[in-house]
């Protein structure tokens, strides 16, 4: 992709980390409410501007504590709005509209299985497996989970992913664009944790339903 400018051709990889730096600089400029916001709406990925303001905890603009109870809230507050979307508009709304906040019908389908086999507290574990960290908060909502389970649960899993990428962003200082690169050591091993809190979740509502059987 090749967008034309004046005084020469500008790639469209330009012209992203244009957009990217314009929307950091607006983080910047609101501090903690600029973390939220940025959260709340992800125009770009969470990792970025946890790890931006991390950034910003390293030069003394923001705290470390500050930074993370923000970024969580942003986190939280994002997933309400999907929750409505599930709640409110059901499938036809995530149909018509997907494509406009990046979840695609297939994706729904997906989280929706997992949340009929697994039940509310796969709201927990799929917060740390890319994609379905945000797509999940649709079948629960379409399948009107409890309103404060699902914010306990969503705030729970959302607090550690907050304090991994501001710390990651503190430590990384003025090359915090590697980030990405940091976090992978970190975040698979928490995938793999996730998994195993769902097993014993799993095991735990079978020997429930059993003992209710016998």
């Amino acid at each position: 992709m090749i967008i034309k400018r004046e005084g020469g051709l500008r790639t469209g990889m330009e012209w992203i980390k244009d957009i990217l730096h314009e929307v950091l600089l607006w983080v910047e400029s609101l501090g903690y409410f600029g973390i939220l916001i940025g959260l709340l709406i992800e125009v770009i990925p969470s990792e970025i501007v946890l790890g931006f303001g991390g950034y910003l905890v390293w030069k003394g603009d923001i705290s470390f504590w500050g930074a993370v109870i923000f970024g969580t809230i942003g986190a939280v507050g994002q997933n309400w709005i999907l929750y409505a979307i599930g709640r409110y508009g059901g499938r036809p709304i995530v149909e018509k509209y997907g494509k406009y906040i990046k979840i695609k019908a297939k994706h729904v389908d997906t989280a929706e299985s997992w949340f009929n086999k697994y039940g509310a507290g796969i709201v927990f574990t799929a917060r740390f497996v890319p994609v379905m960290r945000q797509v999940i908060s649709i079948p629960a909502g379409m399948a009107r989970m409890n309103f404060w389970l699902f914010s306990l649960l969503t705030a729970l899993a959302s607090l550690p992913w907050s304090i991994l990428f501001v710390y990651l962003g503190k430590t990384l200082g003025d090359r915090w664009e590697d980030v990405g690169e940091e976090a992978a050591p970190y975040v698979q091993p928490a995938i793999l944790i996730a998994l195993a809190l769902l097993i014993v979740y799993v095991l735990i509502k079978f020997v429930r339903s059993r003992g209710k059987s016998v």
